[in-house]
């Protein structure tokens, strides 16, 4: 019976199997995937499309701008002139740890413009609730004492090549700007620039009235007997409470936050380019999260057409409702009862961002004088042991000996650190709580200034 002979195989096939490969694997024959499998990569590459189409458009549209701003940085300058600069400021977002988030998001949306323009900037970081109000307020208080001539500049700036006088300085800082990013930091702004053009020009050591004022409470007394130490309960003042920090525009009634005075005005002020933020944080917020991860491109315009309203340098004057009172307060207030309510103009900038603060911010203020109260709770215990070893009435235990306690001079100023910063957190937290509108100053009205977006050609296209 004669053989058939074996089938052909193609030059590829001759050649591999000299190689080692499997016969089986040059037989075998290419089939579809399971239906698992098309499920996973119909998935998978669904999902990295996404992502990279994200970021695509994400460099087409950074790189558009910068195209549109990069020529201003290559006009010559004299050596001794100092580019344009603005400042930057980021306050901490409530209840995230990392209080530079607002700042991440300057660096990553609308530095990239600034810079292809050379544009200088310097940023300012709140740490904590309160800051940028303090560091404001502070700046402004030392501009009004130089103006009013109580300080000078110091001889050995003045001899330096690159010394500006105040009216240059001034100059500078009105073709420069202001950049806020998010309404707590919006919040904090207003309120320094309200304190500080509202508050008294007097040179005044806040650590040192503290100590003042906490010298007149009881904590610290000795009981006639030490034994009652044990038992002794820490007393407050029936009149205010040491946690009540004394009333100031920023955390005093709404009342107050409107100040007029048509006896004074105030000069212009860096234009304000206002950056929306919003800080997702929390379980309730992932999916948001999520959808923000495949859609930064939203984020990079916003930011890429702030950083160029501020390099185009087109403003316009705030606005504000010139009939501003307790009762657009109060209107505002209960927004959500009310289908129509007035608008306050400028001031409800970013104010939907307030909705996305966790919860759990409510009770801050009770957190705070809870921690506080446990603290006083321990304070007299902690004070009969540091006044029993310093009087020799008693031995050192072994433990003692190995981890001194505290002495009554250092729990005196743990103490001062602890009332302090309890009193800065909750006047923060007032500052930019959401039932709290923006601080607000009549004399503001004809001296300050917001960036626009500049007028558009028609053959100006943004992808």
């Amino acid at each position: 019976m004669a053989t058939s002979p074996p089938p052909t195989q193609s030059g590829i096939k001759t050649v591999l199997r000299y190689t080692g490969i499997p016969p089986s694997w040059l037989d075998k024959k290419p089939k579809l995937p399971s239906r698992n499998w098309l499920i996973f990569l119909s998935v998978t590459s669904s999902v990295l499309g996404f992502y990279l189409y994200d970021r695509q458009q994400c460099k087409q549209i950074r790189q558009s701008y910068i195209d549109k701003v990069k020529h201003l940085a290559e006009i010559p300058s004299d050596p001794l002139d100092a580019p344009r600069k603005v400042t930057v400021f980021g306050a901490k977002w409530p209840a995230d740890e990392d209080y530079d988030q607002a700042m991440k998001h300057f660096r990553k949306y609308v530095k990239p413009i600034l810079v292809a323009a050379a544009v200088d900037y310097e940023m300012v970081t709140g740490k904590r609730h309160g800051d940028i109000a303090k560091r404001v307020a502070e700046e402004v208080r030392k501009r009004r004492r130089l103006d009013a001539g109580l300080d000078q500049d110091s001889e050995v700036v003045k001899v330096l090549p690159t010394y500006k006088t105040p009216d240059e300085r001034r100059r500078r800082e009105l073709d420069g700007g202001i950049v806020i990013i998010g309404r707590p930091t919006f919040k904090e702004f207003m309120a320094g620039l309200q304190k500080g053009w509202s508050g008294s020009l007097e040179k005044i050591d806040a650590e040192e009235e503290l100590a003042r004022e906490l010298e007149n409470d009881t904590h610290f007394d000795e009981p006639e007997d030490p034994r009652d130490f044990a038992d002794h309960e820490p007393a407050t003042d029936s009149k205010q409470s040491p946690l009540q920090p004394s009333p100031s525009p920023a955390s005093s009634s709404k009342t107050s936050l409107i100040y007029s005075d048509s006896t004074s005005t105030i000069p212009p002020l860096p234009p304000l380019l206002l950056v929306p933020f919003t800080d997702l944080i929390g379980l309730k917020q992932i999916p948001l999260m999520i959808w923000g991860f495949f859609n930064q491109r939203h984020k990079v315009r916003s930011g890429a057409e702030a950083g160029y309203r501020l390099v185009m340098k087109q403003t316009r004057p705030i606005q504000v409702p010139d009939t501003l009172n307790e009762n657009n307060y109060q209107a505002s207030e209960e927004s959500s009862r009310e289908e129509a309510t007035p608008s306050l103009g400028d001031l409800d900038f970013d104010k939907e961002s307030e909705g996305y603060y966790k919860k759990s911010m409510d009770e801050f203020p009770d957190e705070v004088e809870n921690n506080r109260q446990k603290y006083y709770d321990a304070l007299p215990a902690k004070l009969a042991i540091a006044r029993e070893l310093a009087r020799g009435t008693r031995e050192p235990t072994k433990a003692e000996l190995e981890n001194p306690p505290p002495t009554e001079v250092e729990l005196r100023a743990e103490r001062l650190k602890k009332e302090k910063r309890w009193r800065d957190d909750l006047e923060g937290w007032n500052i930019i709580k959401p039932s709290q509108n923006v601080p607000w100053d009549t004399r503001f009205k004809d001296a300050m200034r917001v960036f626009v977006d500049p007028p558009r050609d028609e053959d100006d296209t943004i992808p």
